[in-house]
């Protein structure tokens, strides 16, 4: 009795699950198949990069399983560095090989947009055997093993209970050591998904979840136990819309009070289990949550600070800077209340920690093509993200993206803003990449600033390309090809608009290229070649006898 799990991975508004992310739908799916009887052995995990490489193995298991569930959906779709989303086309073939129960579920339940498009379509697939959940994938898998039914139709679609993925994200803990990544896999980990706001941001899917729904706090720390159990380091509390308002109070109002007795007791009590942990970041935060609650965000950004890992980084969903657009869309904050929030997360978390990047900093998000907007709007975003700069605050990433429409949103059929601000969009968005972006990142990592923990993902010609584990990692160039899986740390050379070039620290001047040498601060090419050439060196004395130089010494080891 063999069950298959294949993920096609997701990116949602508050849910990320690209690797080296792994998502907790697959988490609580294997936990689900544990509970009702399939042994670990028995329960295969492919993700669809792994099917690509190798897809007669994949097919054998997939002709012999039982149950095969594909879990996908990319509702704020981006750009990923070595891993490329599942296409409709290859649910099909994956489904086509199996002779089980097809189960297709994830966010991919609101609509799929092809290629290029910017409006989702309902329509996903042709195949008429496969069953879309039109809720929660892990539930009906749940309800169809226990009724044994052969009319899998006959189940119910709805939404799972906290209680119910308190237990499955437990006893599904083992499916990571499964992912082709491992150890080195980051868990993202849910507190709460769904909206407590009245009124929904008009381009959002997470109201489609409900209202919020916190799981206890005691769950969320033994969830984090049984994945540390089994090999995680590297955890991210990201599945939720806004961390600060984790078991917030409902006052009444559009708003509810942050608790950080909350926050204090689910980070501590993270870091009494997971002791050796790597990486503890987060994801998003409303900065209108921040703006009227500035104490207590304060009290809470403190903690994080205090529990946390460096590098860490809080998604602010601004979406648009024009009080016009705010308001015809539903959004949660005005720019004033967004600086506010900048400028407390900047006060609280802008100190260099130990990775090399400051311990937490911001991050915003903008939205483009919502209801109201005109050329206007795209003067009053570049002159918000300026005023950030010129006032000396720091933002560790600007998403800027084009709204993409999905059904049952308010702004679905309303797209047509996309198109005729189409040309505006991309020098706007080239604008900002060349004068906020690359200061902007020239003041987060300056030249020299010392890297940790850089893992080697991919080999490009005779570049590498690595990034550190974390929440929105920097993209780091290093000019040779290195070990992939390997950690090493890095010297920042120069910067790009949204990622930096450096060099192995401290690097071994004897085994160097001379492209590595010449990226070390002060080294142009000439003196590289005369470096390479005069190489070996018996000490750092005797380098500096030899070359008359002594500024590069404190990046390289002899």
């Amino acid at each position: 009795m063999k069950a298959i799990i294949i993920d096609g991975y997701v990116d949602e508004p508050a849910c990320f699950g690209v690797p080296p992310y792994i998502s907790p739908y697959i988490r609580y799916i294997a936990g689900v198949l544990r509970e009702r009887g399939f042994p670990e052995e028995n329960i295969h995990y492919f993700t669809i990069d792994s099917i690509r490489e190798s897809p007669s193995i994949a097919n054998e298991l997939i002709k012999k399983a039982k149950i095969v569930t594909v879990v996908s959906g990319m509702t704020v779709p981006g750009k990923y560095l070595r891993s490329t989303p599942i296409s409709p086309g290859e649910i099909e073939s994956i489904f086509s090989a199996s002779n089980g129960l097809k189960i297709l579920g994830g966010p991919i339940r609101l609509g799929y947009s092809l290629e290029g498009g910017k409006k989702a379509e309902s329509k996903l697939i042709n195949a008429t055997d496969v069953i879309i959940c039109r809720k929660d994938i892990e539930a009906f898998v749940y309800d169809v093993l226990e009724r044994k039914t052969t009319n899998p139709e006959e189940c119910q679609h709805r939404f799972r209970s906290v209680e119910e993925i308190g237990r499955w994200a437990s006893k599904g803990a083992f499916i990571i050591k499964k992912h082709p990544d491992y150890p080195r896999v980051m868990c993202e980990i849910e507190t709460y998904r769904g909206c407590g706001r009245r009124k929904h941001c008009s381009f959002c899917t997470e109201p489609s979840y409900g209202s919020s729904d916190y799981r206890p706090i005691i769950d969320v720390i033994s969830e984090v136990e049984g994945l540390y159990e089994k090999g995680a380091r590297y955890f991210r509390i990201g599945r939720q819309p806004d961390i600060l308002s984790y078991h917030a109070k409902d006052k009444g109002g559009q708003i509810p009070e942050p608790d950080p007795e909350a926050i204090l007791s689910l980070y501590k009590g993270i870091r009494n289990v997971a002791p050796q942990l790597k990486v503890l970041h987060m994801d998003n935060a409303n900065p209108a949550t921040i703006a009227a609650y500035p104490d207590e965000c304060r009290e809470i950004l403190k903690t994080i600070v205090k529990y946390h890992t460096s590098g860490d980084v809080a998604a602010l969903g601004m979406e648009s800077a024009d009080p016009n657009v705010i308001k015809a869309n539903d959004l949660k904050a005005m720019p004033d209340d967004v600086f506010q929030a900048i400028s407390l997360i900047n006060e609280v978390g802008r100190a260099r920690g130990s990775n090399g990047l400051p311990e937490l900093l911001p991050g915003i998000n903008f939205v483009h093509g919502l209801k109201g907007e005109t050329k206007k709007t795209f003067e009053l975003n570049y002159e918000f993200l300026k005023h950030v700069i010129d006032s000396d605050l720091l933002l560790r990433r600007i998403n800027i993206r084009q709204v993409m429409a999905f059904p049952n949103t308010l702004m679905y059929g309303n797209d047509e803003l996309v198109r005729k601000h189409k040309q505006i969009f991309l020098k706007y968005k080239e604008k900002i990449r060349k004068n906020i972006d690359l200061p902007m990142l020239q003041k987060v990592v300056p030249t020299g600033t010392i890297l940790r923990d850089i893992m080697c993902e991919i080999n490009d010609g005779k570049m590498c390309f690595g990034r550190q584990m974390g929440s929105y990692p920097l993209l780091v160039g290093i000019p040779t090809n290195m070990p992939l899986g390997r950690f090493i740390d890095a010297t920042v050379t120069r910067h790009g608009h949204r990622s930096i070039t450096g060099v192995p620290y401290p690097l071994d001047i004897n085994t160097a290229t001379i492209p590595l040498i010449q990226e070390v601060p002060g080294i142009g090419k000439k003196q590289a070649t005369d470096i390479k050439r005069k190489a070996p060196f018996t000490s750092k004395d005797d380098f500096i006898k030899r070359i008359g130089s002594e500024e590069i010494l404190p990046y390289i080891n002899i």
